[in-house]
């Protein structure tokens, strides 16, 4: 569990000081525009979205508290694996075994 929780520790850091250069030097419709007149930049949002889409349905299945996972599938999708990065460490604090990580959790009685 230190491995997961010091990996998506490290993913939250990193993303945070990306989405932080981002915001701070880039111009978001400017940027997206020529990714999008790139057919690679097309390619990259495509598996990008589908990566997404899986990390998604883990965690639909993973959250007993189904409001709480479209929030959290909605955050993903527009702050990408900042969320994802986020979701997995608080996970993995909260859990004791690899299992109990990736198993969903079960609603309390």
């Amino acid at each position: 569990m230190k491995v997961v929780r010091g990996l998506s520790l490290l993913g939250v850091v990193a993303m945070t000081l990306a989405l932080a250069n981002g915001f701070i030097n880039g111009d978001f419709f400017v940027d997206g525009g020529e990714l999008f007149a790139n057919p690679w930049g097309i390619v990259s949002l495509v598996d990008l979205y589908v990566g997404f889409s899986l990390f998604a349905i883990w965690m639909y299945v993973k959250e007993s508290n189904k409001w709480m996972a479209v929030v959290w599938i909605v955050l993903l999708m527009v702050l990408g694996f900042f969320t994802g990065a986020l979701y997995l460490l608080i996970k993995s604090l909260q859990a004791t075994t690899i299992q109990e990580l990736l198993l969903p959790t079960k609603k309390e009685a």
